[in-house]
């Protein structure tokens, strides 16, 4: 079965529910990404809080497998089931909260990862059912504001103590250490990038990463080669490689916002820890 027809026929059974508002199709579907690995994301915007009847229903007609089924925490539902072999994973949010995270990270201009996701879903999404309120949610996302940019840059230019220690780590061989503080300051820079290139981060921990890097105007040459041979090449050439990353990267964002950086900051980013000699 095709995955967007699942979506469709699924979607079509939610928005029998005059709770229902809207359901919006996420994931690597919606942004023409997915693989023979790829599930059914579906976002049920409602206009008020759902009973677990109105959320089993739909997993019953569908004759759905449940594979779990989480109660309400962090502002959301969610549950997940296969139908035919396939997984569907569902979020379900009320409208009222994609407003406020709209707001919060629009206007507030808080960095949180959880409510840019949810942002950066409706931007890249496909509107199932009850078109017209994912639409204009989609309106009011549509500029990327200066001063969240500017937010998330300063939050993501300090790397943390571990970079500061990252020779001794290899020259220790610390190699669990190593790679964990390799992910986290590749982490940081991409909430870098996103915030140079004007985008609203659209997971955590920057799933298709190969694909953002592929869309951005403002990065360093062969960035997506480079960040890959950190995590696959020899780990003390790795540590160059990302130290040549994290200095042009910050370089790229003092000259497209000049005070977003903390004074010090670029040093704080390229020092490490002395040697005793």
């Amino acid at each position: 079965m095709e995955l967007m027809d699942l979506a469709k026929r699924a979607a079509a059974i939610y928005i029998e529910n005059p709770k229902v508002e809207s359901v919006l199709l996420g994931g690597s579907v919606s942004r023409g990404l997915h693989d023979e690995f790829s599930d059914i994301e579906l976002f049920i915007f409602w206009k008020e809080a759902p009973a677990d009847r109105d959320r089993k229903e739909p997993i019953a007609r569908l004759a759905g497998m449940q594979l779990d089924f989480h109660p309400f925490e962090d502002e959301e539902w969610a549950e997940t089931y296969i139908v035919e072999n396939i997984k569907l994973e569902i979020s379900s949010f009320l409208s009222n909260t994609a407003i406020q995270y709209i707001e919060d990270v629009t206007a507030k201009f808080e960095t949180d990862y959880d409510k840019q996701v949810l942002l950066a879903t409706i931007q890249d999404g496909v509107p199932l059912e009850g078109i017209k309120p994912i639409l204009k949610l989609k309106q009011q996302i549509e500029q990327y504001p200066k001063d969240l940019a500017r937010a998330m840059i300063q939050e993501n230019a300090e790397l943390g103590s571990r970079w500061q220690n990252r020779e001794a780590l290899a020259a220790r061989h610390d190699w669990l250490m190593l790679y964990q503080t390799f992910v986290a300051v590749e982490i940081k820079l991409m909430g870098i990038l996103f915030a140079l290139n004007g985008e609203f981060v659209h997971h955590p921990a920057f799933k298709w990463q190969n694909h953002s890097l592929g869309k951005m105007n403002i990065l360093p040459e062969n960035s997506s080669e480079r960040f890959a041979s950190v995590l696959l090449g020899d780990p003390q050439e790795s540590v160059k490689v990302l130290e040549e990353l994290v200095s042009e990267i910050f370089q790229l964002a003092r000259s497209n916002y000049p005070n977003a950086i903390r004074p010090g900051g670029m040093e704080r980013a390229l020092g490490a820890r002395p040697r005793n000699n």
